[in-house]
């Protein structure tokens, strides 16, 4: 991983794009956010309205003024370009190719998304039909937005629940400057990956680096599990109140090695107030002598007296 000489704490959560894609920086500014992550479009339809040049010079001022250094976006949930089904892999390619436009267009530093489902075929065919879907969309749009398999639950058919299946994607991307990883808390730990303790969590990133490589790891999504360690069910759980417990969240903000990895909330809200309340838990994790990352940011306003 390479590693910044002044490191600040890069922390936000996904902000919601109701009131226009500027509206979220600025909700993103407002809770004091470092890093954030949006949709672009609706995350339930294959397109999404054009953007107009006005939008995308608006998103890009607003951002040059902001605090918030990195975006990143969070991909349709619809897209599997691991499918087995020739229509439905086209339509995943398509709106994939698209999402990652709307990103470069947008200045979005990391598209995030789920690798694919294998439905009928093995996980194998699965694997191999992701990586060769990447391949085809990298061939075909040049952009600079990092794309980012996100780890799964292992819910379903759903690819990704191992760090072998996401090394064996890798394995096969031809331009490997283009592809990471985002690793989510809930679903890495609902898979069977412990964070909890400090043995079990150092046991887990020695397995991370030993697969896939830390240099490959690019965002962290930030999630207690409401469900048990190897469970395989998705449930995110605000930081603290699920399995994983405060443990594990106090040794990833104060991991070194983790230090210039955007870290993003999907916690459950129904407003900006649960970020602030997990934003202000995290950022008081964070120890003493760790403590420098957060004054250099917007963030310091959570440090408890």
């Amino acid at each position: 991983m390479k590693k910044n000489i002044n490191p600040i704490l890069l922390l936000g959560a996904h902000m919601p794009i109701a009131k226009g894609l500027t509206e979220a920086i600025e909700d993103g500014e407002s809770l004091g956010c470092t890093t954030i992550q949006i949709f672009t479009k609706s995350s339930r339809q294959w397109k999404g309205k054009t953007l107009s040049q006005s939008n995308i010079s608006a998103f890009k001022v607003r951002h040059k003024q902001s605090p918030i250094g990195p975006i990143m976006a969070h991909a349709s949930y619809l897209i599997n370009i691991g499918s087995p089904n020739p229509i439905t892999l086209e339509k995943s390619i398509d709106a994939l190719r698209e999402e990652l436009r709307r990103c470069d267009d947008l200045g979005v530093d990391f598209l995030v998304f789920h690798p694919g489902s294998a439905l009928k075929s093995s996980e194998e065919e699965c694997i191999n039909k992701i990586a060769e879907s990447i391949n085809i969309v990298f061939d075909t749009i040049k952009t600079t937005s990092t794309l980012l398999l996100e780890t799964t639950a292992g819910q379903g058919s759903n690819v990704g629940y191992t760090f072998e299946h996401l090394r064996d994607i890798i394995k096969q991307i031809k331009d490997k400057s283009r592809i990471g990883v985002c690793l989510d808390t809930c679903h890495i730990y609902a898979a069977g990956y412990d964070l909890s303790n400090e043995k079990s969590y150092n046991n887990t990133w020695a397995e991370f680096e030993k697969i896939v490589g830390l240099r490959y790891l690019k965002a962290i999504h930030l999630n207690d599990s409401a469900q048990g360690l190897g469970s395989k069910k998705d449930r995110h759980a605000h930081i603290g109140k699920g399995q994983i417990g405060i443990e594990g969240f106090r040794l990833i903000m104060n991991d070194p090695q983790l230090f210039n990895v955007p870290k993003i909330l999907e916690t459950p809200k129904d407003s900006l107030k649960e970020d602030a309340i997990n934003l202000s838990l995290l950022v008081n994790l964070v120890e003493k002598n760790n403590k420098e990352l957060v004054l250099k940011t917007p963030l310091k306003k959570y440090i408890k007296k």
